[in-house]
């Protein structure tokens, strides 16, 4: 009989894998640092008034809260206080409550000079990332703002104000699924390149043979 007690003896021991309790998720959005609108020079009044100068669309006071760790009441005596103060000093803005939100307009009583600077601008010739993106909307029309960003690749948001403001594109309602308000071409897009309708627009495909590819793009959110 083979003694097998010395071999088994001999043996190295075996060190099992040791496996974290918790396994990090790399797909996890990074933490974010809680803010401390105390230190801001006007505090929260300040950082409600800075979102409201930045948003294109009306921005909900849970939105507002949310991002600002704030309560909805409070958030909502804050835009009051803010709509009184602009109407009390007579500034060219005012603050709206429209489409359950509340955004920044000017006032109608500047409507003059406002149309003024607008028509001015019209001489000016469009920048190359606009003349991009108001051809993804013509060729992609109905489309939201942030399909024609995920199409170039970057933040369209200024541009689009600049097609908007030149009367190119419009507002042409909601995305049933997102809510994302879509836009498409103006007629004076057509009376400025020649054309009655879209429809005579040049074939893409020549040009951008993986054109329909654009259409797997996922886009998530609203803009």
């Amino acid at each position: 009989m083979t003694d097998t007690s010395t071999s088994e003896s001999t043996l190295p021991d075996v060190v099992p894998d040791v496996v974290p309790d918790v396994v990090p998720d790399l797909e996890d959005p990074p933490l974010q640092v809680e803010l401390d609108l105390g230190a801001m020079p006007s505090g929260a009044r300040g950082a409600v008034e800075a979102v409201l100068m930045v948003v294109d669309e009306p921005v909900t006071e849970s939105a507002l809260a949310s991002a600002l760790g704030l309560t909805t009441d409070s958030v909502g005596v804050l835009l009051a206080d803010l709509a009184d103060d602009y109407d009390a000093a007579g500034r060219g803005f005012e603050l709206r409550r429209v489409a359950g939100g509340w955004r920044i307009h000017s006032r109608s009583h500047y409507a003059p000079a406002v149309e003024r600077f607008m028509l001015d601008g019209q001489t000016a010739r469009l920048t190359q990332a606009a003349l991009e993106t108001l051809a993804i909307v013509a060729y992609r029309q109905p489309v939201s703002r942030a399909r024609v960003g995920a199409i170039r690749g970057v933040n369209v948001d200024a541009v689009m104000r600049t097609l908007l403001t030149r009367g190119l594109v419009e507002q042409a309602g909601n995305d049933p699924e997102t809510g994302a308000v879509l836009y498409r071409t103006t007629v004076y897009f057509l009376h400025r390149i020649g054309l009655t309708s879209v429809e005579e627009l040049p074939a893409l495909a020549p040009f951008l043979p993986e054109v329909d590819a654009l259409d797997e793009i996922g886009v998530g959110g609203t803009a």
